[in-house]
């Protein structure tokens, strides 16, 4: 699969930025998360002294930092050179417990987390010394949408972001701070999360459409044409490349499966960041 760059956060170039450094591990293992102010956090450090950047991957609904320590995108991150950081959505007062502050209308939550994934951040930069490393925010449906968020609200927290099966709960944004980079993964069968999103709860919260989600981003970046500049395909999946933005740029993959993330996405979500 090829994409056709005209605008980027970062080069190949900006990958080797690291210095020769020796990091021990102290914290972030499954037994012994670490801990920022208002939460805890895992990761895992690749067999390298100079790391290529920064994963970082926010858990579905329910899920926890520790289950993903063995993920598929947790092996590659670990195969390419990557800091791999999964922090734990942790909400004790609410309803849910292990989820994350998404913005909805009728949904509050005691913790920020886009300040929470900030401390998260500064703490793993200092850990590591690696100030400058680019970073890519990926999360799976709840999180996902919480890597929406992030990158609606809090642009400059990454160099790149890939949610997976959840984009904004309604009502949607109206616009977003800054054009991003940004590559979106859903499957056409999810009947979790559908493109066009549902109501849950008899109404009172309700998953926000996915093309709509893409709309306030095109907007945001600059897009010119709805349609998109190119499309291509790779297997059983569909690609659409939003390329010709006056900043940022959008990718959509679409596979036949449900609420999940199909099989190669790790590689090649990591193969677009890395072209970027």
């Amino acid at each position: 699969m090829s994409f056709n760059l005209k605008s980027a956060l970062c080069t190949l170039a900006a990958l080797s930025f690291a210095p020769n450094i020796t990091l021990a591990q102290d914290c972030g293992t499954a037994d012994v998360p670490c801990n920022v102010a208002d939460g805890t956090y895992h990761m895992t450090f690749p067999d390298t002294d100079t790391p290529t950047g920064i994963v970082i991957h926010l858990h579905g609904g329910g899920g926890t930092g520790k289950g993903l320590l063995n993920s598929g995108l947790a092996k590659a991150a670990d195969e390419r050179g990557y800091i791999f950081v999964a922090p734990n959505g942790e909400h004790p007062d609410s309803r849910f417990t292990r989820n994350w502050s998404v913005r909805a209308d009728t949904m509050t939550f005691a913790r920020d987390d886009i300040e929470f994934l900030t401390d998260v951040l500064a703490d793993v930069r200092d850990r590591t010394d690696l100030p400058d490393a680019p970073v890519l925010l990926a999360g799976f449906s709840r999180g996902g949408s919480m890597a929406w968020d992030v990158a609606c609200f809090a642009p400059e927290f990454a160099t790149a972001y890939a949610p997976m099966a959840g984009a904004f709960w309604d009502t949607l944004p109206t616009e977003c701070e800054a054009p991003v980079q940004l590559f979106h993964t859903h499957g056409w069968n999810d009947r979790t999360v559908p493109l066009e999103g549902r109501s849950l709860r008899e109404g009172t919260v309700i998953q926000g459409d996915v093309w709509a989600s893409l709309k306030i981003l095109r907007e945001t970046n600059g897009c010119v044409n709805r349609q998109p500049e190119n499309n291509s395909f790779s297997g059983d999946y569909w690609l659409r490349h939003w390329t010709d933005c006056e900043a940022g740029r959008i990718d959509l993959l679409l596979h036949q499966g449900g609420h999940g993330a199909p099989s190669g996405w790790s590689a090649m979500m990591l193969d677009w960041f890395e072209q970027l």
